[in-house]
């Protein structure tokens, strides 16, 4: 085969990869469930809206159970398959036991499958949830796209996450392989503003030597606070519950609590992006929503792909379904 075939060759597979990212892209749309079920959208709200009010952490919650789903098989709410037996599902996998909010979940599905039984997807509620339970914390309330369909393959051994000690290159590569910028990486990093972790997750930070890039007043404090078996800290110290910049601002003062935190002013591709985001709390918002629209669309299902599952926990009841080890 010649070099010119093999450049016509190249050129055609980018070109088909192109065209399938694009029609799946078309058939998500604002609005998608407008006529087969209008409510929608009003029943993830209001559902969203009662459980924040007694628990403002559902916001948490959700944009992390959102994130390891789209990163893990694309946006298909695999990540709320339950195991079969000794076939683990995506929930049972490391990163994800610490995941919340599928009761919330299941009884957003539940009302949906009273009203228009077999039509919005567990994909589509995640992403709406998310959206909302943004807003509630104070977050940008962006327009998103729906039509997405749930997929047939939940494995534990497909969830490969970023963790919260790499470097900036090594956490922009899981990225990059999903179609995201760095700009959306420190971006997307800024749903710390209302996480929290375990104190075994930035315990190396503390001690035996506190790390020199942490402010040392934040790091006795946490010290203290990680003496207790099973402690957390909220990532962002100041607005603990709010969708807003002071993460970035705080990262600036030294008051990253993971690594991935602090490396984000630290390295000089990210470190700009940081402090414009610190200084304007617009333009992180504007941001924030292209980027979480962006990662919903991450290898979506559409069409006559996946199913509509009729319960998010359970494929329906066929043969091609698969719990795998």
């Amino acid at each position: 085969m010649n070099i010119m075939k093999m450049k016509m060759i190249l050129s055609l597979l980018i070109f088909h990869c192109c065209v399938i990212h694009l029609v799946s892209a078309q058939l998500l749309q604002v609005g998608f469930y407008n006529t087969t079920c209008p409510q929608t959208e009003t029943i993830v709200r209001q559902a969203v809206q009662n459980q924040f009010n007694s628990d403002p952490s559902i916001t948490a919650a959700l944009l992390r159970m959102h994130f390891h789903d789209c990163f893990v098989r694309g946006c298909d709410a695999s990540i709320l398959i339950k195991s079969i037996g000794s076939k683990k599902s995506e929930r049972e996998a490391g990163p994800n036991k610490t995941v919340r909010g599928f009761e919330l979940i299941d009884k957003i599905k539940k009302t949906l499958e009273t009203s228009c039984p077999s039509t919005v997807s567990c994909a589509d509620i995640i992403t709406l949830a998310t959206r909302d339970s943004v807003a509630l914390a104070g977050g940008p309330n962006y327009p998103i796209p729906t039509g997405r369909r749930d997929g047939l393959i939940s494995n534990a051994a497909d969830v490969n996450l970023p963790g919260p000690s790499l470097t900036i290159p090594q956490a922009l590569q899981f990225f990059t392989n999903k179609g995201l910028t760095l700009n959306d990486m420190v971006t997307l990093l800024g749903v710390h503003t209302v996480g929290i972790a375990h104190c075994n997750f930035f315990q190396d930070r503390l001690s035996p030597v506190p790390d020199k890039t942490m402010d040392p007043t934040l790091a006795a404090q946490l010290l203290k606070t990680c003496a207790k078996s099973s402690a957390t800290a909220f990532l962002d110290q100041n607005t603990s519950f709010t969708v807003d910049n002071e993460y970035y601002r705080q990262i600036m003062l030294r008051k990253g609590i993971l690594t991935i935190d602090q490396e984000l002013t630290l390295d000089k591709s990210s470190a700009p992006i940081v402090t414009s985001f610190a200084a304007n709390k617009d333009v992180f918002s504007q941001s924030f929503a292209n980027a979480m629209i962006k990662m919903a669309n991450i290898d979506v299902l559409v069409g006559s792909a996946g199913e509509i599952r009729k319960n998010c926990g359970v494929f329906n009841q066929k043969a091609n379904r698969k719990v795998v080890n």
